[in-house]
Order: C-alpha cells, then sequence, then structure tokens
C-alpha cells in the first residue's frame, strides 16, 4: 500500500520520500513502482515518461531523512495501535512545525494518533483504497482535534492528486467503508449460523445485489486474519458487530483464505486464487434485504450521528466497494418498511444492537417516505401517481407500475379495473419516457380473480360479451410495445392468473397461490386460459389444473413453466424493479420486434415463423440501435440505447 501511495503523489508532480526498514523492502517497492508506471505508459494512462516520474521518488531508512523537510507526511504500517502511535511520536519530533500528519489506517482511531503528538491540530486520517493507483476513493477522517484548515487542505490535495474524497466527520470505528462492510460481514456470518451456506450467502449477494463478488470470496481475498483484525478493533470501540465461532476458529486455526490455501473456500495451493463456482439459483432463498439491512441501520446510524453525509456515504460504498449503487440508494429500492421489518425481526430472534432500527429509518417510514415507491426515502425521486377507481398508475421513469386497487376485494377484476387497466396501457404505451411496466396488486393479493357478483344475473349472451372483453383487454397487454412484468405474491387465480400470463415475465412470490378454479362455480375460464395454458405447458398439464381447479404453489408453477422465478416474499418489489430497470437499457425497438415475433410466431407452422423472424432481425438491423449496439461491440463499451 506505501509504495502505490508513494506513486499515485509522484504521478501527480510531487517529490516523495519513501522511508522503510529495509533495503530490500524499498528496492522491491520501487521495482513494483516502475513496473506499474511502464505498464500504465505502454496503455497510454500515463503520458509522462516513467523514469521522469521514479526520479520524483526518494527511498530512504532514515526517518529524519524522510521527514525532516516534508510538507506532509503519510504513515502506512501495520495497523497496530502502539506500532502507529510510537511512529506518530516519532515524526513529530522531526518533521517542521507547518507538517500535516495523516495516517492510512482503515479503521484504527485518528484521534488516538493526534493525541501521540504536540500538534493534534495537524493530525488526520488519509485512508486510500488497495490498490491506490486504481481506486478512486479515499477516506479523509477528522479527529477531535483537526482544524478547518487541515481538513480542507486534504481534501484539496486527495483532489490534486486526482482522487475522489469523501469526508468522516467525526473519528468512528470504521469509518465509513469498513464500517459498512463489517455489518454486512456481520450478517453474512450469521446467516451460516442460521443453516445457510457459504456458496447460498455469496450467490445472493452476486446476482440478487450485482455486488462484485460474494462477501464470503472478498474476506477470504483480504485475509481472515485482517478482516478478523479490522472486525476486532471496531467492536473494541464501540461498534455492535457480533463474531462467530466460525470465522474465531478459522482465524485461530490459521485457515486466512487464499493465502493458506483454505478458509470459507478451498483454494488448489496457498496463494493460489480460483473464484468459486457461485449460480443464481443458489442464492434464491437467501433474503437479499437481510443481507444488507443491519448496514443500511450503519449508514443511517452514521448520519444520524453527523459522522457522514449521506451523498459521501454512498460515493464511498460505490468507489470503495464498487457496488452498483450506494447503500441509500439500495435501501431505498427495497423499501424502507420492508427493512424496518427485516430489522425487528432480527432483533426479536437474536437481540443485537445491531439490529435495534435507528431512529432517522424509523421516522422515514412512520412517514410513508418507503423509498422510490413512494417517491421520497433517503432520497426523493420523480415519481407521479395518478390514481383511478381501481388501479393506480406510478410513473418511476424509466418505469410504469399498473397497480391493481382494491385490495379489500383481493383485486378482483370488476368490469371498472377492466377498462382502467385497458386505459393505462394505452396511455403508457404513448408515454416516451416509459422503457418498461410492471404489473402489481395492493394489499394482499396480486389479483383473485373475476369479481363474480352479477354473474348470477348473466345470460349466456351477456357472459359470451364479457368474456370476449376481458380477452381485448389482456390482448392489448399482450401487444403492448413495452416489455410487460407481472409482479405477483399472494393469490393469481383466475382471472388474475390470465392477466399475468398476458405479460411477457411473471415473478411471484415463494407464498403465493396459483390456480384456475372457474370449474368449482360450474364454469371455465373466459379470459384465455385454455389456450394459453396449453401453450404454455402442455395440453395435459392444462387441462390438469383446469379440471381440479386446485392452487399449485409458485414453485410447482415454476417447475413446469407457468412462471420465470419464484421470490422471497419480501423481496418482490425489488426483485421487478431491478428486473424492469435491466430491460429498459435494452434496445426498445429490438425488444418490441422481438416480443411480436415471438408472439405471433408460436401459433403458426415454425418454417413461417422463421420467415417472420428473419424479417424482423431484417427490420431492427437497419435501425440506430443496431448500428449502436454493433459499434459498442466492437469497440468494447457498453452500449446506449435511446
Amino acid at each position: 500500500m506505501g509504495h502505490g501511495i508513494a506513486q499515485v503523489f509522484a504521478m501527480a508532480g510531487y517529490d516523495v520520500w519513501m522511508r522503510d526498514i529495509d533495503e530490500k523492502i524499498l528496492e522491491n517497492a520501487l521495482n513494483k513502482i516502475s513496473q506499474s508506471l511502464r505498464k500504465l505508459h505502454s496503455k497510454g494512462r500515463l503520458k509522462e515518461d516513467p523514469d521522469l516520474v521514479i526520479s520524483r521518488i526518494h527511498t530512504t531508512l532514515d526517518v529524519k531523512e524522510a521527514c525532516e523537510n516534508a510538507d506532509f507526511v503519510i504513515e502506512a504500517v501495520p495497523e497496530i495501535l502502539d506500532l502507529k502511535k510510537k511512529i506518530f511520536s516519532e515524526i513529530d519530533s522531526i518533521a517542521p512545525a507547518h507538517a500535516i500528519l495523516a495516517s492510512n489506517t482503515s479503521s484504527l482511531p485518528i484521534t488516538e494518533l493526534a493525541e501521540a503528538t504536540k500538534r493534534p491540530d495537524k493530525v488526520i486520517g488519509m485512508h486510500f483504497f488497495n490498490p491506490p493507483v486504481i481506486l478512486k476513493l479515499i477516506e479523509v477522517i477528522r479527529s477531535k482535534y483537526s482544524s478547518d484548515e487541515v481538513v480542507n487542505f486534504a481534501m484539496e490535495l486527495a483532489r490534486k492528486i486526482g482522487k475522489d474524497p469523501v469526508l468522516v466527520k467525526k473519528d468512528s470505528p470504521g469509518f465509513i467503508v469498513n464500517r459498512i462492510l463489517g455489518a454486512i460481514i456481520h450478517e453474512a456470518l450469521w446467516l451460516l449460523e442460521d443453516g445457510y451456506s457459504v456458496e447460498e450467502v455469496d450467490s445472493a449477494c452476486k446476482f440478487k445485489l450485482g455486488m462484485p463478488m460474494g462477501i464470503f470470496e472478498l474476506i477470504d481475498f483480504i485475509g481472515i486474519d485482517v478482516v478478523y483484525h479490522m472486525m476486532k478493533a471496531m467492536i473494541d470501540r464501540g461498534a455492535p458487530f457480533e463474531l462467530t465461532e466460525l470465522i474465531i476458529n478459522l482465524f485461530n486455526s490459521n485457515e486466512l483464505g487464499i493465502k493458506s490455501g483454505k478458509g470459507f473456500y478451498k483454494y488448489p495451493a496457498p496463494g493460489k486464487r480460483v473464484k468459486p463456482s457461485l449460480t443464481p439459483l443458489a442464492g434464491k432463498n437467501v433474503n437479499s434485504i437481510e443481507i444488507l439491512a443491519p448496514a443500511i441501520n450503519e449508514a443511517a446510524f452514521l448520519v444520524k450521528e453527523d459522522i457522514a453525509d449521506m451523498s459521501d456515504i454512498d460515493k464511498a460504498i460505490k468507489l470503495g466497494l464498487n457496488f452498483p449503487y450506494g447503500i441509500f440508494e439500495i435501501a431505498d429500492s427495497f423499501g424502507l418498511d420492508n427493512v424496518l421489518n427485516i430489522l425487528n425481526g432480527l432483533y426479536n430472534k437474536r437481540k443485537f444492537k445491531i439490529y435495534e432500527a435507528q431512529s432517522n429509518l424509523k421516522s422515514l417510514v412512520d412517514n410513508n417516505r418507503l423509498g422510490r415507491k413512494t417517491g421520497h426515502g433517503f432520497y426523493n425521486y420523480d415519481v407521479t401517481v395518478e390514481e383511478l377507481d381501481s388501479i393506480k398508475i406510478i410513473y418511476e421513469k424509466p418505469l410504469a407500475w399498473i397497480i391493481l386497487n382494491r385490495p379489500d376485494k383481493l383485486n378482483a377484476l370488476s368490469v371498472r379495473m377492466l377498462n382502467e387497466i385497458s386505459e393505462a396501457v394505452d396511455k403508457i404505451e404513448k408515454n416516451k419516457d416509459v422503457r418498461a411496466i410492471i404489473l402489481m396488486g395492493a394489499g394482499k393479493a396480486f389479483c383473485a380473480g373475476a369479481d363474480i357478483k352479477g354473474f348470477d344475473r348473466m345470460t349466456a349472451t351477456d357472459a359470451f360479451k364479457y368474456s370476449l372483453m376481458i380477452q381485448r383487454t389482456f390482448e392489448k397487454i399482450e401487444n403492448c410495445g413495452k416489455p410487460v412484468i407481472a409482479a405477483v405474491h399472494g393469490y393469481a387465480l383466475g382471472g388474475g392468473l390470465e392477466l399475468a400470463m398476458a405479460s411477457d415475465l411473471i415473478i411471484a412470490s415463494k407464498s403465493t397461490l396459483i390456480g384456475q378454479p372457474e370449474i368449482g362455480l360450474g364454469i371455465i375460464p373466459g379470459a384465455g386460459a385454455t389456450q394459453k395454458l396449453a401453450r404454455l405447458i402442455g395440453v395435459f398439464k392444462a387441462k390438469e389444473l383446469v379440471f381440479l381447479g386446485e392452487m399449485i404453489s409458485t414453485e410447482e408453477a415454476e417447475r413446469i413453466g407457468l412462471v420465470n422465478q419464484v421470490i422471497l416474499d419480501n423481496e418482490i418489489e425489488f426483485i421487478a424493479r431491478k428486473l424492469g430497470l435491466k430491460l429498459s437499457k435494452k434496445p426498445p425497438m429490438s425488444l418490441m420486434i422481438a416480443k411480436y415475433v415471438i408472439n405471433y410466431g408460436k401459433d403458426i407452422a415454425e418454417k413461417i415463423g422463421k420467415i417472420i423472424e428473419a424479417l424482423g432481425f431484417g427490420l431492427v438491423r437497419s435501425t440506430d440501435e443496431a448500428a449502436e449496439g454493433i459499434r459498442s461491440f466492437l469497440e468494447r463499451k457498453k452500449p446506449k440505447f435511446s
């Protein structure tokens, strides 16, 4: 780490003295710096001659030679508080009176280091992230004594060397990144105690949450000894984490991860990293909200105690942990009510302090500021709600939600609701800001079927016309040029299941019950189920569902191909949004053509269907979307489809 920091400053034009305890260590550091500089130069990321940069780096074994003329000193010795305090005291006696003394510690208290000097106002934390040449983040940590002048200087210096600093306004265990990471590690360890496997938790981290690697994969990569000491240091200074016997035993057994050849995973040999084989399916039963709920609570604590600003915390998580979103952005996407419910459940289960919900989090929930779904949470969002008699339309650019809103009737389909759904689809299809539509039900159910009030007064002709009307409404969803997701929970029965089948993708919560129970009323499905089910799951399974009228689980529905994915109950909205946002980044014209080719091609001869596909291929090839996609592929960059 130290030689990387020296390289960063030298690349920014500063003269640097690099001091260590052994000449071989310094020689090795210079070799690594030279290799790094030449590699950067060959890739065009360093314009200056590498030899000129190296000429600005001086090495010495003598602390006095290194520090006696320094303006700014950065300490980067091992994370041992007494060692750091001794070094700070020594540097303080040597460096000029104006010099600022900084520590690269990742979790030790800056205030205690400042107290080891006679210039506490000029001591500050400046935590780089590894590798410092590549990663942009620096945590600048104010101690109890740091002057405003010194803090501002450190922030500006970080920017001058090409970094993106965040300010930790109070000296707090773990600062920002390690405090949040510690909470994630805490919960991951306790999920193992609940019976989940390492692979299941890591799969949920990677594929549900979009983390660059699983949390246990990361711990093995960092080193179990490093993580253990980091967690202990934070716990000893008041962080509310609880270690499990498993990680303590791994540490005591010297099973330290990649470096020892064994940790949470096994490796071919010490130091030989092999990525674990993880699949999305492995983590399907691990609640992704639970993994991050304690971290969200800790982030709320940092804001409540004015340790860091919300924007800096989110920046730190994205730059320091390489998360796709900040922790508060993720919380708002989860739904803060869901986060609070998880925390309350965990507290009732384990009684750990980390699960005691912070007052600012509880206040947001009490005031119905639940995140993206209400337009307000930790952040404010451009969300507009249009309330009709029996549905709500929520515009959350680039998504539109159609919410069936008769919760007291389990969202039974009335004629008015069907008309409003039809009008909503027409309206949303014309909205260029909307790239995907999500169908969902308010309350305890997606939709329990048709509202059978009035069925007893229907004539045969009335029933025929009613059936055609429902079919036309659902066909409008099928023919919509935008992708439609049905996010199903509670019940999807009769017309509710037929509504879901009109969508392009169906995700369903684990406890949902699905079925076509009309036969029990002495009638048959009337909104297309007899035809759709036969095409989706085969004639015999279709007959079983329709003839018996029995409800099936979503696991069975997934097994037979009736739903795309089964989701844990309180993840349904989060996963629906995530899927909708993923679709919104795809080329809209190509999605529409693919949808039409699949929908209309499935009912005709394969040869004719292939001709339709070829025509569709020719059509989309002529679009700007295709030009952007092909060009981006050849230039090895991500396409941006408008």
